[in-house]
């Protein structure tokens, strides 16, 4: 595989700008909290102060199926993955109603799904369904890389159609398996603090998945120190798309909102192949599911919503762009104690 380009942070000069900017406008210094800060990253994402106003926001969902869910450890079949597959593109899913109200565009790119999926949607279509991680790779060397130019491939296409904030989402009956075997592996974690309920599965279907997670993380630890290994061993052609996704885009120095768990494994080998890209992330909001606390710890990332959630889809992340926009906005229009006339601190 290619590597990725070098990343080049955002502009810290413009961070500090940004921040001197709001102890001229006409409130008390700090007074909004994480907005201030919020915005100060997007212009120094933007490389201006005051920054732009952001007019296309875009969510990917990356979607595939995993070999794992036969082991029965979700509450729903893997024939829903296609299924949800075919209802974001008919506007009905979470994602497209939360996406619409932030005024995000929303794209499904099938990496894996089990059953046929519109030409459109699978031109980037690795393979039907990945391996099951407990006995056999997800997938072979060529899949990975494969799935991982995918990824880039997608993050260059938004951003080349100018996309100013991305947010990457999955759909994966029994995703949150691999997503939890590539935290343990890469932060140290034991599998029973990894594993969390997922779509809703019940103490045998807890019991079931941990010993999924068990035996996939034994065949994991053997290739730690080799990403791209690590991702073709216990990942799947989604998770790796959405990797190269996260890379690319801090590459191409566009900002990203994380979401919860699945993204957040991703998010971690996009840290190790690109490193520095962390930088062009903000963790949107914190899943409930334990592994993703995990992976925010890894990153040294603060979300900036505490919803309970753990849809995907990039649903908390969705619910997170008006936030954004607000932050830039503010920064933006707000005015000055001496546009305003206004007496500022002594």
């Amino acid at each position: 595989m290619e590597p990725f380009a070098a990343v080049v942070p955002p502009d810290e000069m413009v961070r500090r700008a940004a921040l001197d900017r709001h102890e001229q406008l006409t409130k008390p210094a700090g007074s909004l909290g994480r907005l201030e800060e919020l915005g100060a990253w997007v212009a120094a994402c933007q490389g201006q102060c005051p920054p732009l106003p952001l007019t296309r926001p875009r969510v990917v969902i990356f979607a595939g199926d995993h070999g794992i869910a036969a082991r029965g450890v979700s509450a729903y079949p893997s024939e829903v993955t296609g299924q949800m597959v075919a209802n974001f593109l008919a506007g009905g899913a979470a994602i497209n109603v939360l996406a619409a109200t932030a005024g995000a565009g929303v794209r499904v790119v099938d990496m894996s799904v089990s059953s046929e999926t519109p030409a459109e949607v699978a031109k980037f279509k690795v393979r039907r369904g990945s391996g099951s991680i407990d006995t056999e790779d997800a997938l072979t060397a060529d899949e990975v890389r494969a799935a991982l130019a995918a990824g880039r491939a997608v993050a260059d296409e938004e951003v080349d159609s100018g996309a100013d904030l991305l947010v990457a989402g999955d759909m994966g009956i029994g995703n949150t398996t691999p997503a939890a075997v590539l935290v343990a592996a890469v932060t140290g974690a034991e599998p029973v603090t990894v594993i969390g309920r997922g779509t809703g599965i019940d103490d045998a279907g807890w019991m079931r998945k941990a010993a999924a997670v068990r035996d996939a993380l034994r065949r994991a630890r053997r290739v730690r120190n080799d990403p791209v290994a690590l991702l073709r061993t216990v990942a799947g052609a989604d998770l790796a798309a959405v990797t190269g996704f996260l890379a690319q885009a801090a590459v191409r120095r566009t900002p990203v909102l994380l979401d919860g768990l699945i993204v957040g494994a991703a998010a971690l080998i996009a840290e190790e192949l690109a490193p520095g890209a962390s930088a062009w992330w903000v963790a949107a909001h914190r899943s409930v599911e334990p592994a993703h606390t995990m992976v925010l710890e890894q990153l040294d990332l603060k979300p900036l919503l505490e919803m309970d959630m753990r849809l995907g889809e990039g649903s908390g992340a969705a619910a997170a762009i008006p936030l954004v926009s607000m932050a830039v906005r503010v920064l933006a229009e707000m005015a000055t104690f001496a546009d305003a006339g206004v007496t500022g601190p002594a």
